[in-house]
């Protein structure tokens, strides 16, 4: 990844990524420049060696505030001439900014705080698990613009929110806290203190078969893509690749004598 004003990457010795969104000056909202780098840390991360978890959080007073209200304003917004077009897979480039932590081969963790609206609660959907801290301010913000979401929310939301809570958010645009986010389904958890909360977290799940985790995090995909068929071989299938590995007998072992695990990146 190259280096830039937008996003920074920071991968520890325990293998966890702490990947921050600096333009905090600007509560990290989402101009034509802040998508790209959102994007391209997020490619830069299924690249790269060594890695078991990512952090996602935003430096200042918010983690992203969603879509940049004077990039808007001046005609800038619209990050893809077409829409419709799919420029990043399955996705175009303004959905890649929230997929793209959805297709990151290890666990992805947000640290919310602040404010996260739109365009930024679309990117926080796209993780694994959210960390929120209890006053943040949250909405499916869209529809104050004449809008709808097309940032991916759809295709993240679908068996997080239940259906008729997700209407009347989208439909109203109306403004939630992060202690109602967690009962809405928008939140895994509450913390005081998010980034906190979620780097422990982090640690936590960097400490296991890193085969292992990958393997469940493709197995999460396909249980909610796929039926029950595909959903029973893809677990058999990954099973088979993990089961009597180096990583895990070394998992084994290192329960077995209650000490920490030494596993191989692969």
């Amino acid at each position: 990844m190259q280096p830039n004003d937008r996003v920074s990457i920071d991968l520890g010795d325990n293998g966890v990524a702490q990947v921050r969104f600096t333009r905090g000056d600007k509560m990290n909202a989402l101009d034509p420049a802040q998508f790209e780098a959102v994007i391209e840390a997020g490619a830069a991360l299924r690249e790269m060696k060594g890695l078991r978890v990512a952090v996602l959080s935003g430096e200042g007073r918010a983690f992203c505030a969603g879509l940049d209200l004077g990039s808007m304003a001046s005609g800038g917004s619209n990050p893809t001439a077409d829409l419709a077009t799919r420029s990043h897979g399955n996705a175009n480039r303004a959905q890649e900014a929230a997929m793209t932590w959805r297709k990151c081969p290890v666990p992805v963790i947000a640290a919310v705080h602040g404010v996260c609206f739109g365009g930024g609660l679309q990117i926080a959907s796209g993780a694994d698990i959210r960390v929120v801290h209890p006053a943040t301010r949250m909405a499916v913000m869209e529809m104050k613009w004449g809008l709808v979401p097309d940032m991916a929310g759809y295709a993240l939301w679908r068996g997080l929110v239940r259906d008729d809570v997700l209407r009347e958010l989208t439909y109203t645009n109306r403004e939630f806290s992060g202690e109602e986010a967690l009962g809405l389904g928008f939140a895994t958890m509450l913390d005081d203190d998010p980034l906190a909360r979620a780097t422990a977290l982090a640690e936590i799940i960097a400490n296991k078969n890193p085969q292992a985790i990958r393997g469940a995090k493709r197995l999460f995909h396909v249980m909610r893509e796929e039926g029950e068929d595909a959903i029973l071989l893809a677990e058999s299938v990954e099973q088979d690749g993990i089961i009597r590995q180096p990583n895990q007998v070394e998992a084994v072992m290192a329960e077995m004598q209650k000490r920490a695990p030494n596993f191989t990146d692969v």
